[in-house]
Parts: C-alpha cells; sequence; structure tokens
C-alpha cells in the first residue's frame, strides 16, 4: 500500500508482520462486524515491541491508526483500508497477584470468555459485557456494561491500575496513586491515551448464578418497552435483565431478554424473572443455574482463520434517564419503519451510579438504560435517531458508529471533555492516537504560544 515503508518494519516486529498478500492476511483483516483491508498488521508481543509498533507509527501518520485487542468492537476502529492495525492480541496473559485481595493481572489480549473460566475455580468473577468474545483491551478503557453490572458496578470501577504505552513510546503504570489524571482518563477514553499492556483488577466473589434467555411474542411493542423499563429499573440489584428485538412482521415483535441473577437460590431466581413474563407471550425459555463462564460461552472462540466481519452495520448508542412512555412511543415508531434491525436496551442503575460520576471519564452514572439500535442506512437511521435525542443524556462511544464531532460532547460532558482534552495536550500532543473517536489535544494558551516574530515566521 502507498505510503508504508515496508523495508522500514522494525526487526523486532518483522517476522510476524502482516501485508496484503501474506497468507495470514485475510486472517487479520476483518473484525468481528466489519471487513477491512489494512496495508499493515504489526503483532507485538512484548511492551518493548508495543514501543517500536508505536514508534513505526508515528513515522506513518499519514495513514490511518487501528489499535485492536480480540476484534470485536462494533465501532469498527480496530481495522481499516490501506493503513496499520496494532494487535495486541498476543498479549494475553492472566496472572492471580494476591489471592486475598482477588487481584489479578491481564493482558489486552484476552477474552472475556477465557478471564471467566480463569477465574471460576477461585470463586470470582468480573463483569464484562454480555459477550464472552470481546477483548479485555478494549472495553476496560471504554466502561464495561454488562450484565453483572447492576450488582458489581462498571467493569472500570474493579480497575485497580492500568500499564500503557504513551504516544512517544514510554511506558507508564496509571493507578489512584500513580499518575492518577491518566489513570482517571483511561476509564471511559483510554482508546485516546495508548496502548494498554496489562490491566490490574479486584475481582468480585461470584458463585452459581441464574442465566436466563427468554423469548416472547408481543403485538403491543410500546407497552412492552414501557413495562419492561418499569420492571427492570424496579428489579433488585441481583437482578439484570437487557431487552432485545428489531424488525417486526405482520404487527407482532419478537423479544428477547437476557437476564443474570446473582443469587444462589433457584427458586429467588425464578421469583426475580417471574414479572417479566409479562411483556409478551412466552414462547421460549432457558433458565439455568450456572458458574460465570456459563453466561460468557455463548462466544465462539476465534480459530486461526480470524474474524470474517459481516454487515457492516450502522449503530447509534445513547443513554438514557429513564423509558417513558413519549420514548417508548418514538421508538416503537422508529422499529415499525423497518430501518432497524437490533434494538437493544440495556438496564443500568444499582452499583453503577453508587460511583461518584467525576470519579471517572465514563460519566454518565445515573443512567438508567443504555441503548443501542442498528441498521443500514447512516443518513436515514441519523435523521430517525437525531428525533430521538430529547430523551437521551449522552452515548456510549463503544457502540456508536457516527464520527459527526458532536458525539464527543455527547459522551463526555462539557467540563469532562475541557479536562479530558488537557490531558491529551500532555500525554498525546501530536495526537497520534486520533482513529477511534479523537478527542483533540487542548489548544495552548495563549501565553504559551511561541511570539510571531519575523524571525519565528520565516522559519515556519
Amino acid at each position: 500500500m502507498p505510503g508504508i515503508a515496508y523495508d522500514a518494519v522494525p526487526a523486532s516486529l518483522a517476522a510476524r508482520a502482516v501485508e496484503p498478500g501474506d497468507p495470514e492476511h485475510r486472517a487479520v483483516a476483518s473484525t468481528y462486524l466489519r471487513s477491512g483491508s489494512p496495508g499493515l498488521v504489526l503483532r507485538p508481543r512484548t511492551v518493548d515491541e508495543v514501543a517500536d509498533a508505536i514508534a513505526f507509527a508515528r513515522d506513518h501518520r499519514a495513514v490511518p491508526l487501528g489499535v485492536r485487542s480480540a476484534g470485536h468492537g462494533i465501532s469498527g476502529r480496530s481495522t481499516n483500508r490501506n493503513g496499520l492495525v496494532i494487535s495486541v492480541a498476543s498479549l494475553n496473559s492472566f496472572e492471580v497477584l494476591d489471592e486475598e485481595r482477588r487481584l489479578v493481572r491481564i493482558g489486552p489480549g484476552r477474552t472475556w470468555k477465557q478471564v471467566a473460566h480463569d477465574l471460576v475455580d477461585h470463586g470470582w468473577a468480573l463483569g464484562s459485557g454480555d459477550y464472552g468474545g470481546v477483548g479485555v483491551g478494549g472495553l476496560a478503557t471504554a466502561g464495561g456494561i454488562g450484565l453483572l453490572s447492576r450488582k458489581h458496578g462498571l467493569t472500570i470501577d474493579h480497575l485497580r491500575a492500568v500499564e500503557l504505552v504513551l504516544a512517544d513510546g514510554t511506558p507508564v503504570r496509571a493507578s489512584e496513586n500513580e499518575n492518577p489524571d491518566l489513570f482517571w482518563a483511561v476509564r471511559g477514553a483510554g482508546a485516546n491515551f495508548g496502548i494498554a499492556t496489562a490491566f490490574e483488577f479486584e475481582t468480585s466473589v461470584v458463585g452459581a448464578v441464574g442465566s436466563a434467555q427468554l423469548t416472547l411474542v408481543t403485538s403491543d411493542i410500546e407497552q412492552t418497552l414501557h413495562r419492561y423499563g418499569e420492571l427492570a429499573t424496579a428489579a433488585p440489584r441481583d437482578t439484570t435483565v437487557y431487552l432485545v428485538t428489531g424488525r417486526g412482521q405482520q404487527g407482532r415483535w419478537a423479544v428477547q431478554l437476557f437476564a443474570v441473577v446473582d443469587h444462589a437460590d433457584p427458586d429467588v431466581v425464578v421469583e426475580r424473572l417471574t414479572p417479566f413474563l409479562d411483556l409478551g407471550l412466552l414462547v421460549e425459555q432457558n433458565v439455568v443455574m450456572t458458574p460465570y463462564p456459563g453466561v460468557t460461552d455463548n462466544a465462539a472462540d476465534v480459530g486461526p482463520e480470524g474474524h470474517r466481519g459481516y454487515g457492516e452495520p450502522v449503530s447509534r448508542s445513547a443513554f438514557l434517564p429513564g423509558i417513558t412512555r413519549q420514548f417508548a412511543h418514538e421508538a416503537t415508531e422508529l422499529l415499525a419503519g423497518g430501518l432497524v434491525h437490533f434494538f437493544q436496551l440495556r438496564a443500568m442503575g444499582g452499583a453503577i451510579s453508587d460511583v461518584p460520576a467525576a470519579a471517572t471519564a465514563f460519566s454518565h452514572r445515573a443512567a438508567q438504560f443504555q441503548v443501542t439500535a442498528m441498521g443500514s442506512s447512516e443518513d436515514r437511521l441519523s435523521r430517525e435517531w437525531d428525533r430521538l435525542r430529547p430523551h437521551f443524556e449522552g452515548l456510549y462511544l463503544s457502540f456508536e458508529t457516527d464520527r459527526r464531532p458532536e458525539r464527543l460532547l455527547d459522551a463526555f460532558p462539557a467540563p469532562v471533555l475541557v479536562r479530558l482534552r488537557a490531558l491529551k495536550a500532555q500525554y498525546d500532543p501530536t495526537h497520534l492516537f486520533r482513529d477511534n473517536f479523537a478527542i483533540p489535544p487542548a489548544e495552548p494558551a495563549p501565553s504559551d504560544r511561541t511570539p510571531v516574530t519575523p524571525e519565528t515566521e520565516d522559519a515556519a
């Protein structure tokens, strides 16, 4: 691909680098939902090799840059066309650091399915979204809204330290006591500040849980959405229920509920789930008591053939303070139009809102739901989604494909974005990490700028 100096690939990375024409290229080109054709994929195995890859990226500012852990990201930023991808999939280690504190260290390339199995023999778990195939790196720098979150909080709420390589190649460690400003930023906006090479988490004690997948049919999706909002909000903290629906057929909608009840008593699990049967006619159910890996094992392992990116969906995301009747009505209009083939509501609240909003760059702690809609038409979905914006209070970037700059203010309230831009100017002043909802560095204050003189003007 033009613009890439293949002969200049660092010796530490050359043997495992993949370029178009290599037999492995197809296996590393695409991600879970996105096809791609990167001009070069670098696959570091150590912190020093990550620094070498970043140095190569600095020399290739004219080409796109993607950073990939497991390649599941819906936003599609971990692949590109004709650009550079740095894959940290090989940094996938796991170790227990402190048994008493339940402290573990995990590489960014490990998947949450693997982590669940690593932890289960200790009687521990980490909440991690709703799909086990997601890599640790992407989720642990964005937030982590999962099926254990209402009881145990977001994934980032369990993060105790993170190791990164900065844009200048410097390895750093960030925690509450070391580079605390960077630690604050990484928990919600991490993709903008470096490449994470390891995470330290304090896990939760989690035994057998109730895991449920229920399918219902309703002819009144508006009432179902509103009632779901009431039930999910009123549910005890140990109960998290997600709702998924899409296009209706002949005036009926299939509604899938995915739920985890973090309680060891099967009778309590049934009691917690029974109210949700009011949402429609139950046509299929699968309710089991299982260790947490039974929840994450819904993900297929990605073999040597890699992802095969399909669908290329346009995705929109938002946070909701609640599901009002008006929102349910307007969401029904959206679904009835056939534009959206996937519509998900994730219940939040509980332990998520226990953490002060200012504690992390992820600020939307008061939200009761996170909503995602997927379609195929950028223009049409943008137009219809914009009509719903009066109901929203922010968005979750992990599920967003809208690249309009104003989305940053949706993701980060103005004071948070100001702080992030100031930190960006400190940690990545040349804006190397710019391809994943880029936060531009703050402009220097007037007093910091070099005065314009004939000499400096000539030099420029």
